[in-house]
């Protein structure tokens, strides 16, 4: 176990977890709700601190990335655990239960990415954030290295650790669940101004940033929800790339898949604001990238594949426009 940063120690051996906004009040011994940080003797430890539940080389573009290293490999890994409780997660068997785990250090993972000459790290499957102080000593290091730093997250942490994490953090794709309220609170165990917060002071803070929105049927996918989703995101920034994902049943969640006119829907009222949109788990999906100015196709891709990248010094080579992102 290793200390864990961000805490407050209360009276009677009792500690405060401060990492996320669920802010944790702990008794000796007892976890968090991320399973991940416990209360010992008084003094909050990151109990998952080096335990990985797995590691893979994924291409880029499964996280989703788009705009970020197109047609790389990326060193991808995970420890069990998570801040919220979506009904309908795709990974609940190591987001929700505490599962073996091997040892890894930071610089095992490290040596591993230059060794294998993958460019960069992502911290995915579960939620990072919680993985807190191994992901912090990992980019830290990975930075010195030539290494890029990636958090494939729900967003909920609190403002505090984000900022002391963002020099470190090269890249973010961001879960934006819901645009309402009620449903993060009374269904994801989340909250939705933290994760806004997260998105706009990660784009602020020149973190490459994408987010991404899986329509669930019946939860999520209301055409008003939707729009005031889209509105929201381009006031951040029209050029942060915008992911629609179509959802399908799992865990204790039995609706229907995600109709194809409803990512059609979002799609196109998105085009109309942002200059990068994309839909998601889908064959025949929108997942090529246009230049926003003239129109040229610049990625084209097929699934998790980049069959033409004609991106030229960050730049459309038909028009000269610089195109958002990481090339």
């Amino acid at each position: 176990m290793k200390k864990a940063l961000f805490q407050k120690p209360l009276a009677n051996k009792r500690v405060k977890c401060l990492l996320c906004p669920h802010e944790c009040e702990l008794d000796t011994e007892q976890y968090g709700a991320c399973l991940g940080r416990v209360n010992h003797n008084g003094i909050l430890y990151a109990d998952n601190y080096g335990k990985a539940v797995t590691i893979a080389i994924d291409p880029i573009e499964k996280k989703p990335l788009f705009h970020f290293l197109p047609g790389s490999d990326i060193l991808s890994t995970a420890t069990y655990g998570c801040n919220m409780r979506c009904p309908f997660c795709q990974n609940y068997d190591i987001s929700q239960f505490k599962v073996p785990t091997k040892e890894i250090s930071p610089d095992e993972l490290v040596e591993t990415a230059l060794a294998r000459g993958i460019p960069s790290i992502a911290f995915t499957y579960n939620e990072p954030t919680i993985w807190y102080e191994m992901v912090f000593d990992t980019a830290k290091l990975a930075k010195t290295k030539g290494i890029k730093t990636v958090l494939v997250t729900n967003g909920l942490i609190n403002e505090a650790p984000l900022e002391a994490l963002s020099d470190y953090i090269d890249a973010m794709n961001i879960d934006l669940k819901s645009f309402n309220e009620v449903t993060y609170r009374d269904v994801l165990f989340g909250d939705l101004k933290t994760v806004l917060n997260t998105i706009s002071q990660s784009y602020k803070n020149g973190i490459h940033v994408e987010v991404t929105n899986l329509l669930v049927t019946g939860l999520n996918d209301s055409k008003e929800e939707i729009k005031r989703l889209i509105d929201w995101v381009a006031s951040v920034s029209a050029d942060i790339p915008l992911h629609f994902s179509k959802y399908f049943p799992n865990y204790e969640y039995d609706s229907p898949p995600t109709p194809p006119k409803i990512l059609d829907f979002a799609y196109e009222k998105a085009r109309k604001k942002m200059n990068y949109v994309y839909t998601g788990n889908v064959i025949g999906g929108h997942e090529n990238t246009y230049c926003p100015d003239c129109g040229a196709l610049l990625v084209e891709r097929n699934y998790y594949s980049i069959k033409k990248n004609s991106i030229k010094d960050g730049r459309c080579p038909s028009c000269g426009k610089e195109i958002y992102g990481i090339f």
